[in-house]
């Protein structure tokens, strides 16, 4: 931990929870269940709960392979007063647009287009 001299504050005061929170909304939009997740990462479904709900912090290792697993960009989190560039939301957008063909990118761009030109 630090003593604060470096510039670094105590990490123990990170709060977890929106991050947590970024997990179990990206899994659910993938539409894993949190036994699906337990399954294939080898933890108990409580202990995703309790990192999801309850802002536990995960071992290192397991940070790691959610955030990558659900395309999460945690700067937004852990440095909340820097301009960010891309948001989870809009690496996770990239992630599902790049499954999709050409046919259903169209009806994806005008519906944009619309959402837009409705906002003028």
């Amino acid at each position: 931990m630090s003593d604060g001299k470096n510039g670094f504050s105590n990490f123990g005061e990170f709060d977890f929870k929106p991050i947590g929170q970024a997990i179990k909304k990206a899994r659910e939009a993938r539409g894993v269940t949190r036994e699906q997740l337990s399954e294939k990462i080898d933890y108990a479904p409580r202990h995703i709960q309790a990192i999801e709900n309850e802002g536990q912090m995960p071992s290192f290792q397991l940070f790691i392979q959610l955030v990558t697993m659900f395309d999460i960009s945690v700067d937004q989190y852990i440095f909340p007063e820097k301009a960010m560039g891309k948001s989870t939301t809009r690496r996770q957008l990239d992630a599902l647009l790049d499954t999709l063909s050409e046919r259903e990118l169209l009806v994806v761009e005008a519906t944009v287009q619309g959402l837009c030109k409705a906002k003028e």
